[in-house]
């Protein structure tokens, strides 16, 4: 399948958007450029909906069309991408201590499980705190399938609907309560116990039940395109204006989250980014809108590392700044593009040596698993 640029550009705006963001491993970019990393965190919102866009389209396809989901073949191609690099770097964090960017770090049991982001003590082990959301990823594709297989059982409108609402309304109802009865009382204390911002990170930020809503997004862009083709067509057709209309809402999101952690962006801010991101994923999974139609240079390149250079980039600042701190001191942007080079530099090396030979692997064992089922199935016949 050909690659698309405006999606390939959205993911690689996602993974410099992150890069940004945790700058302050290594003391930040500095209060004049603060601007470009503080809101940095919403790439990982924005890889949510690419990600639940994608693997929605993968899934539901097939069963719009009435052909049978394969779990097996889901579940073995998500361990091949997944897995390898995953578990490279957290051999690396836990056998090479000087590799964490913080000392503590949360038991490797949690990390296999892909547990860590509901157990996470974030004031002692901020080490690899950045597999949170690889853990929400994780169960949306454990659970996914399911649910898509047994909602397309029976389609109804109705039923979809009523899950996607309470999904939504769930998420919204869950931190709301989160912020009134677990994070409100810590405001302003300064004794002993979780302050404000841990109870944030820990019971509002990482927990999956939190933050379903940028994959709920995405996996609605697909549902349409799966099963409403015409009206796919028609958003489609008015790429631009959504584009446009994205680009405005996400803007909006900004402006409520300057309190990140307050009430009110807690309880409507996720939707509200999700949907903004959502317009930007319709615009560029075709080819009408600007960002779908050109190319820009390296925008694919990003795009094809992101995975290994989200995985890595966090430690390689903290090597670089034990490595060439005194001759990297002071902040900014120029200061930032050392820690980046070096960032990408591993992250190329981490697809290109393992992960890329991995999904090599893992389209040879496609074809041998597929070309075995349909030799089973002709003895079958002719038996």
């Amino acid at each position: 399948m050909s690659r698309l640029p405006g999606l390939d550009l959205l993911r690689a705006v996602a993974i410099v958007w992150v890069m940004l963001f945790h700058s302050f491993v290594v003391g930040g970019l500095g209060e004049r450029y603060a601007w470009l990393s503080d809101y940095g965190w919403m790439g990982v919102d924005l890889f949510f909906v690419l990600s639940g866009y994608l693997i929605g389209s993968q899934l539901l396809k097939p069963l719009s069309q009435g052909q049978p989901v394969s779990f097996g073949e889901f579940y073995l191609r998500r361990a091949f991408r997944i897995l390898p690099v995953f578990l490279l770097v957290l051999a690396l964090y836990f056998y090479v201590p000087v590799f964490r960017e913080k000392p503590g770090i949360q038991p490797l049991w949690q990390f296999l499980t892909f547990t860590v982001n509901f157990l996470f003590d974030y004031q002692h082990n901020q080490a690899f705190s950045h597999a949170w959301s690889l853990c929400v990823e994780e169960h949306f594709y454990l659970l996914f399938p399911l649910l898509a297989w047994w909602l397309t059982r029976r389609p109804s409108m109705a039923k979809f609907l009523g899950i996607c609402i309470a999904v939504v309304a769930a998420g919204m109802a869950i931190r709301g309560w989160v912020w009134l009865y677990d994070m409100a009382p810590a405001q302003g204390l300064d004794g002993p116990g979780r302050s404000f911002n841990q109870r944030f990170v820990e019971d509002m930020y990482y927990p999956t039940y939190t933050r379903l809503d940028g994959l709920l997004a995405g996996v609605v862009l697909a549902t349409i395109k799966a099963f409403r083709p015409m009206l796919w067509w028609r958003l489609q057709a008015s790429a631009n204006v959504l584009l446009m209309g994205g680009l405005l809402v996400v803007a909006c999101a900004i402006w409520l989250f300057r309190d990140r952690a307050g009430f009110i962006p807690s309880v409507f801010g996720y939707p509200l980014l999700s949907a903004g991101l959502a317009l930007l994923v319709i615009a560029g999974a075709g080819t009408r809108s600007w960002i779908g139609r050109w190319r820009v240079p390296g925008a694919g390149w990003l795009a094809l590392i992101s995975y290994s250079l989200y995985l890595i980039h966090k430690p390689v600042y903290h090597l670089v700044q034990i490595t060439f701190g005194p001759q990297l001191q002071g902040q900014g942007v120029i200061v930032f593009l050392a820690y980046a080079a070096a960032a990408l530099l591993a992250g190329a090396l981490l697809h290109y040596t393992v992960e890329r030979p991995f999904l090599r692997l893992r389209e040879r064992v496609s074809v041998w698993q597929s070309t075995h089922d349909h030799s089973h199935e002709a003895v079958s016949e002719c038996a």
